[in-house]
């Protein structure tokens, strides 16, 4: 398992590196609506734009407020400063203003070869998943004439078929950490996670067979509580992992570098872009769908329910209304159903705060009998 957290931890990680040294483009993006299928069958590799906990917000201060989300920010800096510099390109999408200003600074500043802005819509009905399903058609054919590829539907579904088996070997590893003896601790779940979206997909698949199968007996014990951890984008794995040496086992999560990124194949017919836009606008549990609170609602409640968990953790970065206000309403609903809740507001990479957040974590645990 160190491997993988090592080159989870790492932004270019020796098969990104390995990629780029053989003339492989990569292209980066950031929200989990980004359908990574399309880049995938233009034989580009997709590459999920993380901070990974750094701290280091200087450079990005001077094109973003302070009142903008943290995390972006992070983001941000590591653009800037050169750290993304292996990047060919940037698919912006509108998953909120945070978002959208972190993205258009980067193309500012340092004005990829390619940008393309892929526009996803804020609910669901047959007209929004039509648009959709013309966006990824323009992303398709803006790949093809930059890169000179063809991108047919043969190629789309062996994509789609790779990233399904994907999908489905990580659906599984989340059946491992709820077991009644989890075999996989929380930070072990979001490392693995955090690592299939930054590196090829062949590889990875083997790197996660392997993992699978020596974890697949294993017993993780001396926790004190089953947590879920849910609320705003996460990848810092030191944050998870004080949790956990706390003595709450995070069990399940919700969170978009997490549960949320594993879609299951739509029931539907027509070809490889009417299975994406369907297969992803249908299963964005995100706060930015303002007309899917109650989908949003029952994905955690499952999850909670599923893992039998004693607690649950919502988190938001500072400034992000989006999941701030839904997790106070997430809060009411878990805890009518029996499962105790603590809110918590953090700073992205703000480790000289974590005495504060393990000290509400420890009164939590104290307080729901871990």
């Amino acid at each position: 398992m160190e491997d993988i957290k090592t080159l989870a931890e790492e932004i270019q990680n020796q098969y990104v590196k390995k990629w780029r040294d053989e003339g492989g483009k990569i292209l980066g993006f950031m929200c989990v609506a980004t359908p990574v299928e399309i880049i995938e069958a233009a034989g580009i590799l997709p590459y999920r734009i993380k901070a990974m906990g750094s701290p280091e917000k200087e450079l990005a201060d001077a094109y973003m407020s302070r009142f903008n989300c943290g995390f972006c920010r992070s983001c941000l800096q590591l653009g800037l400063d050169g750290t993304y510099d292996f990047l060919d390109g940037l698919i912006e999408t509108n998953g909120c203003d945070h978002l959208r200003g972190m993205f258009e600074n980067w193309e500012l500043a340092k004005k990829p070869a390619f940008f393309h802005y892929l526009r996803v819509p804020h609910f669901v009905r047959d007209d929004s998943l039509a648009a959709y399903e013309e966006e990824l058609g323009l992303l398709r054919d803006a790949l093809a004439e930059h890169y000179a590829v063809t991108i047919d539907d043969e190629a789309l579904n062996v994509a789609i078929a790779t990233s399904q088996d994907i999908m489905g070997m990580l659906r599984s590893m989340n059946g491992l950490r709820e077991r009644g003896e989890p075999a996989i601790t929380g930070a072990e779940a979001l490392a693995v996670v955090a690592l299939s979206s930054s590196m090829p997909a062949q590889p990875f698949k083997a790197l996660l067979e392997g993992f699978l199968k020596e974890r697949s007996e294993a017993k993780v014990g001396g926790f004190r509580a089953r947590l879920m951890l849910g609320g705003a984008a996460t990848d810092e794995l030191y944050f998870v992992e004080e949790i956990e040496s706390l003595g709450g086992m995070v069990v399940a999560d919700t969170l978009c570098y997490g549960s949320r990124a594993l879609w299951s194949p739509p029931d539907t017919d027509g070809g490889p872009l009417h299975q994406l836009a369907e297969g992803y606008l249908r299963n964005l549990n995100c706060p930015r769908m303002f007309k899917d609170y109650e989908q949003r609602r029952d994905f955690v409640l499952g999850t909670a329910a599923r893992a039998e968990v004693d607690g649950a953790v919502l988190i938001h970065n500072k400034f992000c209304d989006l999941h701030a206000v839904d997790n106070v309403a997430l809060r009411v609903d878990l805890e009518s159903e029996g499962v105790p809740v603590l809110l918590l507001e953090k700073d992205y990479g703000a480790r000289a705060d974590i005495g504060r957040i393990k000290t509400r974590i420890q009164a939590f645990l104290e307080r729901i009998g871990g």
